[in-house]
């Protein structure tokens, strides 16, 4: 006799509700995203730093950001705004990370094709990078794999069911969910950490520059005349220290340069090319030059601007010994991170001095200007005559090529133009009734200074006392004393350089030239 039996159906329990579900959706993404990154991290400080995949794509975001956008950031957070961008780049990786962990729930190859879209994203921007190799791809790719593997354990541990079988049905409980995630959790700290610690231990930049001993240069620069000064709390110092200097560049982490490898090449149009090593320009002697250096990206009153002590070689002999051939007008010089600057070739070659700067207030150049090399052209913005990280030169001309600020509209050929600023009292001070000295820095670099006016209100313009000038390369501080009264006032300030021009008061963005306009600022009399 045969009984049939019906089969026990498989017994379910109550999933979790929503906001567990989204919870467990959002470490699932999350930490298969953060292991991804930090093995892609880890990876590249093995490979190439510069390969790390949130690098190349906060780059790739400069390169593709419209000019407004650019100024915004600059103008928002100055210094700040590598930092702001790869805050932003994490911040939308996280979004993105929750969004793929609660597709991988519902089905999980959802989650897999999503983190294979990001890699194929990082990929990208890997290889748009003017220096990438092939190679450059292994910490995305190995990022993604980890990744993927994540997801494929996390998923299985987030989904709270019962699952049918011999004996009786098995519930995935809380605690093995716990359990994975921080295993997970530590792996993609750990890696993120070692991968760190590696970066760290690889930055030969930093022990290549403690290694370097530069010769006393042969032409050392007199000392300023103690008149430079105004004397006057609050204005920029006449010198600025190096860890003040400004620094606006599109380089997300510092470049890392070992002189002993370094090489600076010369081609183009040129009948001798040439490449030197370091210790090849050292030999040819340095010279020193009190140089001022300032920002097309400077607002009107803004702070990239700076002056030091730079020491380095004559470009000008170099060029003429290489026979530049007829017709050429531009020099195209190229960093080790693959950033093109443009420098007309006559702005080299009319007496000024063009250096390839190789030190800094007396000391090699700091990593984040420029070390082991950069050139620096008095009277141009830096941003046509001061290539950091300098790597290679080549002569050709404008009509032949256009360098990376040129592609995305700015001038090609930039002078500075004459601007002053106010430092002192700063913007919305309240002061005293009687005394108060209005100083600050005005500059023409390749003409001078050679008068400042303040204006007080709608006032008379009234001269001011300049410091002194010992070159048209060098801004100079000025001060007016000011019987002040109660009320508020709004101060302007002028400044005339030794063409005899004046500054105009009409306003423009620093775009694409450089900004203009007469610099203010408001302050409460009691």
């Amino acid at each position: 006799m045969s009984t049939d039996i019906e089969p026990r159906p498989a017994i379910r329990r109550p999933g979790p509700s929503r906001r567990t579900a989204a919870a467990r959706g959002l470490v699932v993404g999350v930490l298969s995203a953060g292991v991804a990154l930090g093995v892609a991290h880890l990876v590249a400080a093995l490979v190439n730093p510069a390969a790390d995949p949130v690098l190349a794509v906060g780059s790739t975001a400069i390169d593709l950001a419209p000019q407004p956008v650019k100024a915004f950031a600059i103008r928002t957070f100055g210094a700040n705004d590598k930092i702001a961008l790869l805050t932003g780049v994490y911040a939308l990786l996280a979004l993105a990370a929750v969004l793929l962990g609660a597709a991988a729930l519902r089905r999980r190859r959802y989650g897999l094709a999503g983190l294979a879209a990001f890699a194929s994203l990082g990929v990208a921007a890997v290889l748009s990078r003017p220096t990438a190799t092939p190679v450059d791809v292994l910490p995305v790719l190995a990022g993604v794999g980890i990744g993927m593997a994540a997801m494929l354990v996390l998923v299985p541990a987030a989904r709270t069911v019962v699952v049918a079988g011999r004996g009786r049905p098995r519930l995935l409980n809380r605690r093995q969910f716990l359990a994975t995630a921080a295993g997970t959790a530590l792996t993609a700290g750990a890696t993120a950490t070692i991968g760190q610690a590696l970066g760290r231990r690889s930055a030969v930049g930093a022990r290549s520059r403690t290694s370097v001993r530069l010769p006393q240069p042969a032409q050392p620069v007199p000392p300023l005349p103690g008149g430079v000064s105004a004397g006057v709390d609050g204005v920029s110092a006449f010198l600025t220290p190096n860890r003040d200097f400004y620094r606006v560049d599109t380089a997300l982490t510092v470049p890392q340069v070992d002189v002993a490898t370094w090489r600076l090449t010369l081609d183009g149009a040129v009948d001798r090319p040439r490449t030197w090593t370091f210790d090849d320009l050292l030999a040819r002697g340095l010279v020193e030059r009190h140089i001022t250096l300032n920002c097309v990206s400077n607002e009107v009153g803004g702070p990239y601007i700076g002056t030091a002590r730079w020491a380095g070689i004559p470009l000008a002999p170099l060029l003429r010994e290489a026979g530049i051939h007829a017709g050429q007008n531009q020099l195209v010089s190229r960093a080790v991170e693959g950033m093109t600057i443009g420098t007309p070739l006559e702005a080299i070659l009319d007496g000024r001095d063009a250096l390839l700067a190789v030190a800094m207030n007396g000391e090699p150049l700091p990593l984040e200007h420029g070390f082991p090399v950069r050139m620096l052209v008095p009277g141009l913005y830096g941003y046509v005559g001061a290539c950091k990280w300098l790597t290679s030169m080549k002569v050709t001309t404008f009509d032949a090529f256009d360098p990376y600020w040129v592609q995305r509209g700015w001038a090609a050929e930039a002078p500075v133009k004459t601007a002053s600023r106010i430092d002192t009292p700063k913007p919305f001070a309240q002061r005293r009734a009687g005394p108060v000295m209005i100083a600050g820095v005005a500059w023409a670099q390749r003409r001078g200074i050679t008068a400042v006016e303040v204006q007080i209100d709608d006032g008379p313009w009234r001269q001011t006392r300049l410091a002194d000038g010992p070159s048209p390369d060098l801004w100079r501080q000025w001060t007016y004393r000011w019987d002040a009264t109660p009320g508020s006032h709004t101060l302007r300030v002028r400044a005339t350089d030794a063409t005899g021009a004046t500054q105009t008061d009409q306003r423009a963005a620093p775009f694409p030239d450089g900004a203009t306009g007469w610099h203010s600022t408001t302050v409460t009399i009691t």
